[in-house]
């Protein structure tokens, strides 16, 4: 397996049953989809419907995602958990699994003080010895990190500690983590495409999109790299629609409008959300989605 951790690393969407157990071999063929469709890698996590897994299947999830990946990438296994205990727990679990890296979010029952929060992250690390991607998605659950905690956990690991900011401003999250270590940790975005031109401008080494959007995600990846901005702003526009659509749900309006249309598209035999859920996708926003991935299809299909 090339464990290099850069380029596109898409969430992995879960799929379920009627009965809300996960459809085990829809998540293989999404695993196959994705490195086919030019991703360089995976990760599970929040949009995978974190919250909601029960501990059993975050145990287990790990050895079923990297025997998936078999060689194409790494996986990046969320391990964030509300007690210090739990999340080393899932660290073993994903490390013995063979994923190349762990990503945490901080305990989201509270907010915690820094003090508190170096502890949670140097146990974490402690645990296994692969890298640790530090997430603050305070703009969808959670209380922010200040970006000098989070930079003066590079400087006591250095390339140990990846950093996927999802605070509010992004951008400027970017360029002060960046600023703070010097221009050398590695950065990564997850803004479902709405602000990828905006990050990679600021120089991330990767982002962490969704799977649904993927088939535009990675033109677009490519034409940033290629310098061809007419073709990135070009597939942009529907792709930051769509996602825009999704915002109004919050961490849910992801999940419900991913798997439209991951089902839509063939990819999921069922919608299906694990209750409780916060967001119910009407009728009428479901046929704004498929308008505008109808554009983003004809643009993909013009430009074949």
């Amino acid at each position: 397996m090339t464990n290099e951790i850069k380029g596109i690393l898409p969430v992995v969407h879960m799929p379920y049953n009627p009965d809300e157990t996960i459809h085990l071999p829809t998540l293989q063929r999404e695993v196959d989809y994705l490195f086919e469709t030019g991703a360089h890698g995976l990760c599970l996590a929040l949009v995978s419907d974190l919250l909601r897994l029960t501990p059993e299947e975050r145990i287990t999830l790990p050895a079923h995602l990297v025997e998936w990946a078999a060689d194409r990438g790494p996986v990046i296994i969320n391990v964030g958990a509300e007690s210090t205990l739990q999340a080393s727990h899932y660290a073993h679990a994903a490390a013995d699994a063979g994923a190349a890296a762990l990503m945490a979010i901080p305990p989201l029952t509270q907010a915690m003080p820094e003090s508190e929060l170096r502890t949670y992250f140097e146990v974490i690390l402690d645990a296994v010895d692969i890298p640790l991607m530090v997430q603050d998605a305070s703009s969808y659950v959670g209380a922010p990190m200040s970006l000098e905690f989070q930079a003066s956990l590079f400087d006591d690991h250095g390339d140990r500690i990846l950093f996927k900011p999802e605070a509010t401003p992004l951008g400027p999250c970017l360029s002060g983590l960046r600023d703070l270590t010097a221009g050398k940790a590695r950065l990564f975005e997850g803004s479902g495409g709405i602000l990828l031109i905006d990050s990679f401008r600021r120089g991330i080494a990767g982002t962490i999109p969704g799977v649904e959007l993927l088939h535009g995600i990675v033109p677009l990846w490519h034409a940033l790299h290629a310098g061809d901005n007419a073709r990135a702003y070009a597939l942009h526009a529907p792709i930051s629609a769509i996602a825009m659509l999704q915002l109004q749900g919050g961490l849910d309006g992801f999940i419900a409008i991913e798997r439209h249309i991951m089902h839509r598209r063939g990819l999921f035999p069922t919608t299906t959300n694990r209750s409780p859920f916060s967001f119910t996708l009407d009728s009428e926003t479901a046929v704004e989605v498929d308008r505008i991935l109808d554009n983003l299809e004809a643009l993909l299909t013009d430009a074949g």
